[in-house]
This record gives C-alpha cells, structure tokens and sequence, in this order.
C-alpha cells in the first residue's frame, strides 16, 4: 500500500519508512544474518568454504557482520580485491577475463588466489606472481561447457563465450605451477544445475584434479531461496571431496548473501497522463536498479500487485530522460498521491553495486535496520561530488 503517513507504515512494513532518506537502499541486518546462518550451516555440513562474492553485494559497512559466517571474498578486479582485504578480511580470491600489468602489480598486493581466464594471461604474469612479495596460489578458470540457465546474456557456458578456458584448448604444460581450477557457470540456480554443471567439469577436466590443491565452483548459487534444495548442495558437495580428498572446495556466491534482506524506498514526485496514469518516482530504473531493463524483470513492490489485480493501476517510471526508465505497472488499493512512499523489495544485491550518476540523478543513500530495536540508521548519503568525481 502507498500512504504517505509514516505511522501507518509501521503496522504494514517491517522497518519505519519515514526514517530514512529517499530514495534509499535499507538492508535488514536480521534478514541479513538469517542468510548467513544458512551458509555457516552449509559450510559446516559439506565442508566446503563460501565466499562473498563482492560483484553482488559490496555494502561494506555490514561487513562485520558478514565476516562472522564467510571466509573472505572473491573480486572481479584490483578495487574490489582492496575493498575486501580492508574492510572485510580473511581470504582474498580475484579473477578478470583480463589482467593489465599496473592492475596486477595492485592485485597481489591483497590476493591469496588469483584465477587467470587463459593459459597465456598465466604465462604471462607467471613470473610477476612468482616474485611476488607474498605467496599466492595461483588458478585457471575453465568453461565446462555445459549450458543450463535460461538467460544467454548471463551463461558463461554459451557459445562462443570469452569466460574460461576449454577442455580442448588446454595444451601439454599450460596447467604447470597453477594450483586450482575454477568454473562458474550459474546464475540464480539451484543445486541440480551444480550437479549437472559437476559431472560435465568432472568429465572434462577430471584428469588434471589429482595434481591440485582447491576447486572453486563459482558463483550462481541461490542457496538462501526458499525452494532451493541445501541437502542436494551439501551432498553434492561431499561426494565430490570423497572423489577427491585433497581438494579444497570454494563457493562464491554473491546474490545469495543478500537475498531478501533489503529495500528500496522512493516516492512519488508528480502523476502524469497518457492512456493511463503513470507515476513519476524519485528514483531510476536504468541508474538505480539496471537489472530491471537488463535481465529483465519486475521487482515487487510491498502493498503493490500486477495491473488490474487491485482497483488503481499505474506505470511507474523514473527520473531520467532515458524514453525506456519504466519500472513497470502496478496496482494499488487506493490511489497514489505526491509524497506517497513506495518500497520495492530484494533490493539488495546487484543494486548498489551497479548504479550510476547518468543524468547528474544522485545515488540512493544507504540504511541498515538494527536487528533488536529495528531503528532505521542512515549509513551514506550521496551528493554533487560523487557525481563530480567520477568525470573531469
């Protein structure tokens, strides 16, 4: 429901909307450590050891939180592999397509694996890790070629991907001093697709497991869903270390680590008309939450339902000049009015960590909930020099 009566909130939503900014991403710390119950629970039942994966959820300042239950964290990049070795701690696992001699020299700064994308970027750099001041263990990524996500623009494994090595591109020696493999694979699946994806890397690379220390079996897992299947995971799990005994098992999730624990609040600035009353909102589909025009889908809104469900039916659409920043149509008990707030959820994960400043539109500030006495707590808020500084 839209109300912009901040009191009648409370008895609807789990937190105070009236409390924080707008537009807001607000993480639920307790939702947030439910999560992480779960994945201590798998780390402990199979063994294996889970990493966050900083590509989906960044928020560094629950960190210490996170820290409790996960390793470390994995990084895409020199930025994110400092990020998690100040802020987070434990291990730190990076891997890019493609690593530039200036962003090496960073990495293994921080690093503890690094995953290369192809035999020639490990021969490549092979002597800078090797006279490196710290140890770092050193891996390949590699595509199992084995296809079982529905979306083309996130799997790894379509044809002619650029991500990991072939099992037929792999050449005598090119595996020499590297100490682990890496696949990913998935994207928001469940522990079949692991078992699949599994048996096809097994099949494929199963040949050169006997000489290494640890595998990592990516990210995708979305093993904080409700119907995601943690007893297939776990035992998928052992019998792969039965398999293989010397092998250390590494997850990296990042959307399951958030998964249900956040918001977005926002509201209505103005009511337009055009076959339909669309609702102009304080925040941004392209610059605020882009997966809703690239994966696509339609987030949920609390109160909210699908078009014609309800009595009063609106499209909502942002604050940029992009003809296409339409979140999507919903429908609402009453009408909207200027001011109302609306709370979109699951918005914690690939949110932040993907927004821009297109338009000079201002970031989202940042809220956590306290788990015991629920206070909302305004963590960051973002001004003209953020958007300043990322041009010149």
């Amino acid at each position: 429901m839209a109300t912009n009566d901040s009191a009648h909130l409370s008895g609807i939503h789990p937190f105070d909307v009236g409390a924080c900014p707008s537009p807001a991403y607000v993480v639920d710390d307790a939702l947030l450590r439910r999560n992480l119950e779960l994945l201590g629970r798998v780390q402990a039942d199979s063994g294996a050891k889970i990493l966050l994966a900083l590509k989906g959820f960044a928020m560094w300042s629950a960190f210490p939180l996170v820290s409790q239950y996960l390793v470390g964290t994995t990084a895409s990049g020199q930025d994110e592999a400092r990020l998690g070795a100040e802020t987070f701690g434990g291990e730190v696992h990076v891997y890019s397509p493609a690593f530039t001699a200036p962003e090496m020299d960073v990495v293994l700064r921080y690093a503890d694996h690094i995953s290369f994308n192809s035999p020639r970027q490990w021969r490549h750099f092979r002597e800078t890790v090797q006279a490196a001041p710290r140890k770092v263990s050193c891996g390949l990524r590699v595509n199992p070629e084995h296809s079982t996500g529905e979306v083309p623009l996130y799997d790894p494994c379509a044809a002619g991907s650029r991500l990991g090595t072939r099992a037929v591109d792999l050449a005598p020696g090119d595996l020499e001093g590297l100490e682990g493999l890496h696949f990913h694979a998935l994207c928001e699946q469940n522990s079949d697709a692991l078992e699949e994806t599994l048996t096809a890397f097994e099949s494929k690379f199963g040949q050169y497991l006997a000489g290494l220390r640890w595998v990592n079996f990516g990210g995708g897992h979305h093993i904080t869903r409700a119907d995601y299947d943690v007893e297939r995971l776990v035992r998928v799990i052992r019998e792969f270390r039965g398999r293989h005994p010397h092998l250390e098992v590494y997850l990296e999730p990042g959307e399951a680590i958030a998964l249900n624990t956040g918001y977005l609040v926002c509201s209505v600035l103005d009511i337009v008309e055009n076959d339909g009353p669309i609702a102009i909102l304080d925040t941004s589909a392209t610059a605020h939450m882009p997966d809703v025009l690239e994966m696509p889908y339609r987030p949920e809104i609390i109160g909210g339902a699908k078009p014609g469900e309800k009595a009063h039916t609106y499209r909502l659409g942002g604050t940029t000049c992009l003809a296409g920043d339409v979140i999507g149509d919903y429908a609402f008990d009453r009408p909207l009015e200027i001011g109302d707030r609306l709370v979109f959820t699951d918005m914690a994960h690939y949110t932040m960590v993907k927004t821009t400043t297109f338009n000079g539109i201002r970031l989202p500030s940042i809220c956590r909930i306290d788990e015991s006495s629920r206070e909302v707590r305004t963590v960051r808020t973002f001004g003209y020099v953020d958007y300043m500084q990322r041009l010149s």
